[in-house]
């Protein structure tokens, strides 16, 4: 049992780590921290779930649901601002609890991990698709549906009343294989595109919420939040549409268009003043993205009718809703599938390089197999780590639904925030002399409050995404103790 509890000391980390980790600069202010969590925020998760919350789960309402889901991200931030400021060392939330809590932990929060990053890679995947389609219909050209949709998905023509049913989605499957080729590469953004891209991004949004405003209609969000009742989508799933459970529901899905903000806290060592700056950046982005993301889906549904994004409008709703019902502003549309495309291929590049990065870690510790922290000879990536995971997340990008897929990374991510908000909970009882560069603030308040938020959106999300976390959750409990435990490095 002793063997579940086991910790790696601080020393150890500090001797494994990389000489770069151990010389990383203090070079990041403030603002530069909230720039950084604005462009890992911004992304599939604003231009599709939104729609898709809408249509599903809460219509108008959405809007109130993007509220919901920032509050519960505040309260994990703040943890997680902790989290960053207490290990001397760049890492990862599996890094922090493998030294603060034990390696059962550590391995629930690794494998938890994979719903994040690789699921978030493949839902970003199947958007990119979407959106691919909707730029090549400019040229009047096309992915056959059969072949840029999962079996599971199907629509009817409204006109022909012809059915398409979907075999494979190739274009999802074909961004994942160049992104991971390029990963293997050991490709690096420089921080002049990575600026473009979320000056981009952000200039998107803010365009379609001033000229889309005007474009409003009143009856749209009447009533703003629907009638409680159970909708049935085009995949057979049931969902509680409208109400308190509605608006949950749809926080739990629009909740992975704020995935990426714990990309601020891993760079704690990077700030020039981790105790001041590290809460400026997380909370500063969160609220920044929280303001933005209402006024979208406010305005994205006064635009369209949350009906509209059921049936033709769920493919590339954005540009659907400018085509359809903003007149003269067809140029838009196609500026924003194609800078869209843009920020979805570097939205699956980080994902796929984080998933790396985070077993790359659990091999060297032995916890998976050595093959994912094995290095390329020449380009030094863990290649082999990065081809397994293009089969892996192409899988699921080629023959599941994005939804699904979206609601697994959700539930997976809030499933995290919720350990990481009981961590800081569990150290401050547990190990009060640690030093801390940034405290949490009203703690046990804070933490149980982040608890709670997290819980409802799970709650949210339904008891099918309730059985599938489960089920994964299964599967990784017999990989550890069949596996891990016995090859885990602290046995020497």
């Amino acid at each position: 049992m002793n063997r579940l509890w086991r910790k790696k000391s601080i020393h150890l980390l500090m001797n494994e780590a990389d000489d770069s980790e151990k010389g990383l600069k203090r070079t990041l202010t403030a603002t530069a921290l909230i720039a950084l969590g604005i462009g890992a925020i911004i992304g599939a998760g604003l231009f599709v779930r939104t729609a898709a919350a809408a249509a599903n789960n809460a219509g108008p309402a959405v809007a109130l649901g993007f509220v919901v889901a920032g509050i519960g991200c505040a309260l994990a931030g703040l943890c997680y601002a902790e989290f960053a400021s207490m290990i001397p060392i760049a890492g990862s939330a599996y890094t922090y609890s493998y030294a603060t809590m034990g390696e059962l932990v550590a391995w629930i929060i690794g494998w938890d991990l994979i719903l994040e990053y690789a699921l978030g890679a493949a839902t970003v995947s199947i958007a990119w698709s979407e959106y691919l389609n909707k730029l090549l219909g400019y040229f009047n050209l096309q992915v056959p549906y059969a072949w840029s949709h999962s079996p599971f998905e199907k629509i009817v023509d409204p006109i022909t009343h012809i059915t398409s049913q979907g075999i494979m989605n190739v274009p999802a499957l074909v961004i994942v294989f160049l992104l991971s080729l390029l990963l293997v590469r050991g490709m690096r953004e420089s921080a002049l595109v990575n600026n473009l891209i979320v000056i981009t991004k952000v200039a998107i949004v803010l365009l379609f919420i001033t000229l889309g405003w005007h474009f409003m209609n009143p009856l749209n969000h009447t009533p703003f939040i629907p009638e409680a009742s159970i909708y049935t989508d085009s995949q057979g799933v049931d969902h509680n549409f409208g109400g308190i459970m509605g608006i949950l529901g749809a926080a739990g899905v629009v909740f992975f268009a704020f995935i990426g903000f714990d990309a601020v806290s891993t760079a704690a060592q990077e700030a020039k003043n981790p105790k001041k700056d590290m809460p400026i950046g997380i909370l500063g982005s969160l609220a920044f993205c929280t303001i933005l993301y209402i006024l979208f889906a406010y305005v994205l549904t006064g635009v369209a009718h949350y009906t509209d994004f059921r049936g033709e409008g769920k493919e590339a709703s954005v540009a659907f809703a400018i085509q359809k019902y903003m007149l003269g502003y067809g140029w838009l549309a196609k500026l924003v599938t194609v800078a869209i495309l843009a920020g979805f291929s570097s939205v699956i590049l980080v994902m796929l390089m984080g998933q790396s990065r985070v077993f790359y870690s659990m091999s060297k510790d032995g916890l998976v197999p050595q093959v994912f922290s094995e290095v390329h000879p020449k380009y030094r990536t863990p290649y082999k780590s990065n081809y397994l995971f293009f089969v892996f997340v192409g899988l699921f990008a080629s023959f599941v639904p994005g939804d699904i897929v979206g609601d697994m990374t959700s539930i997976g991510t809030l499933f995290a925030f919720i350990l990481v908000c009981a961590g800081v909970w569990i150290m401050r009882i547990k190990h009060p002399e640690l030093p801390r560069g940034f405290k949490t603030p009203l703690v046990p308040l804070v933490p149980i409050l982040g608890i709670i938020v997290c819980g409802a959106m799970i709650y949210g999300l339904g008891a099918a995404n309730w059985i599938r976390l489960g089920v994964w959750m299964a599967i990784g409990f017999i990989f550890y103790f069949t596996y891990s435990i016995n090859k885990s490095k602290l046995n020497k």
